[in-house]
């Protein structure tokens, strides 16, 4: 992972890393969720328009979160 990481994707990785212990689809569920209920709609956005770019430094369990933020809620 790249040092210089945009600071959307340094926060959904270190989310991700938080619901890691979990199966993956509840794992991306609960990180999609916090991402949902606390980060701002740009933010949102951002991250999403990052994976969009290829998001190689996008943690797998951030990348499905992001997949799932484009479903309504």
């Amino acid at each position: 992972m790249s040092d210089a990481l945009p600071p959307q994707v340094r926060l959904a990785n270190e989310i991700a890393v938080q619901f890691a212990h979990l199966p993956p689809a509840e794992g991306a569920s609960r990180v999609a969720k916090h991402m949902r209920d606390f980060w701002e709609p740009r933010m949102l956005r951002s991250l999403l328009a990052y994976k969009d770019a290829g998001g190689e430094d996008l943690d797998p369990l951030a990348a499905a979160a992001a997949e799932q933020l484009r479903q309504p809620a």
